[in-house]
């Protein structure tokens, strides 16, 4: 039986920056900007909130066909187990956008708590898998050898826990190295991050880090290749390898190896630190149809129309390589034939279905045998909420089962 569709209240209706000026309970600040019910207006205006640098987008952008269907009435079973439609699923869930692509058609478009195809929203971590893919191009340009110890490429790193971790184990997250991935825990390794790049106040007699700062202080703890851990600060590390065999700052290289390539419409943007440097674990923005060419881009193998952006080996190699045996719980429970590969969970490897996950329900859910991409974006009240990534990734499941 289904349930009524509890939906949660717009920043509009919530009155978050609402006035002239907004009064000051109604502003977010460094404290709370990411946070309910502050993020449903932050994750779509992160330009006017921190310094960031811009991903430029093609001269003439890539057109998507249009097939508009009535996805509302297909349902799931939700993780309450209620027999959920899609529909409500939107409605519920905190979605900002939701776009279904089959092939090049648009099946669906939807935005809600005033977000545009206009608006550039927040990824969090489908920045990382944005990074991943950019270091596959970078590695097909033969500028990025794989088995490489991190020291080679950035020789920063010789005295830190990252000395002698592979690039490839990095983009695998499968170093040694400790980092809590704590959100929001005062003393956590992520929590150094976000003040580090800006996101969180720096504490009452503290000096400011950067983000490479932070890097070089976190100590190996276990041997590398060991297991899958996810640790957002690897991105970072991998940004900087790209940076330094690129030639070019990490927003640079994606616009001029990705983003112009596979025809997007606007530009995107990183958060940047006091050095300039890029947020790669989760600082980029971009618009709906954007997020979408991007996943197109990824569904077709690396192709957009004829042309090769980003070598075929190594968008198969997402799924094929991925190794199933060094991920297991908690990572396994969304995705019992799982695994972890070059910034993207592997959902399904015998399929070819990955996702770009990020906290607060940001998605990009590939199927490349059903040629489906969905993403979404959102801003749910907290960071991880089970229910809701389980509801997610079925309800992505069953639009496949309806379209694919």
């Amino acid at each position: 039986m289904h349930s009524k569709t509890k939906i949660p209240k717009t920043a509009r209706e919530i009155g978050i920056m609402q006035g002239f000026p907004p009064p000051p309970e109604k502003r977010p600040s460094l404290d709370n900007w990411d946070l309910a019910p502050f993020n449903r207006w932050s994750f779509q205006n992160m330009r006017g909130l921190f310094p960031t640098v811009e991903v430029l987008p093609a001269r003439k952008s890539r057109k998507f066909g249009e097939k508009f269907l009535d996805l509302s009435n297909v349902d799931f079973e939700s993780y309450d187990g209620r027999r959920l439609t899609v529909g409500q699923w939107i409605g519920e869930s905190y979605t900002d956008g939701l776009l279904v692509l089959k092939g090049d058609r648009i099946v669906t478009e939807n935005y809600l708590n005033d977000m545009t195809p206009e608006t550039v929203h927040l990824g969090q971590s489908v920045s990382k898998s944005i990074v991943g893919v950019l270091a596959g191009v970078l590695h097909g340009e033969g500028l990025l050898d794989l088995a490489a110890p991190l020291k080679d490429v950035v020789p920063e790193l010789t005295d830190s826990g990252y000395s002698e971790c592979t690039i490839d184990q990095a983009l695998d997250m499968q170093s040694g190295v400790r980092f809590s991935e704590d959100y929001g825990l005062p003393d956590s390794d992520m929590t150094r991050i976000d003040v580090a790049s800006g996101w969180r106040p720096v504490r009452s007699g503290e000096i400011k880090p950067t983000i490479r700062d932070v890097i070089l202080t976190l100590p190996q703890v276990r041997p590398h290749a060991l297991s899958f851990s996810y640790r957002s600060i690897e991105t970072d590390v991998i940004a900087w390898v790209l940076e330094r065999v690129g030639g070019a700052d990490l927003a640079t290289l994606l616009s001029d190896r990705i983003w112009r390539k596979i025809g997007c419409e606007h530009a995107g943007c990183f958060t940047v630190d006091d050095a300039g440097t890029a947020l790669a674990d989760g600082g980029f923005s971009a618009t709906l149809r954007d997020y979408a060419r991007f996943g197109r881009m990824m569904a077709e193998g690396g192709r957009v129309g004829g042309r090769q952006v980003v070598p075929t080996e190594w968008v198969d190699g997402i799924c094929r390589g991925a190794d199933h045996s060094k991920f297991g719980d908690p990572y396994d429970l969304l995705s019992p034939n799982g695994a972890y590969r070059r910034f993207w969970w592997v959902h399904n490897s015998d399929k070819g279905v990955f996702m770009a996950r990020g906290v607060f329900g940001q998605l990009v859910f590939i199927d490349r045998e059903a040629d489906v991409v969905i993403v979404k974006m959102s801003s749910w009240p907290d960071y991880l909420i089970q229910s809701y990534s389980h509801d997610a990734v079925r309800a992505c499941e069953a639009i496949v089962r309806q379209i694919g």
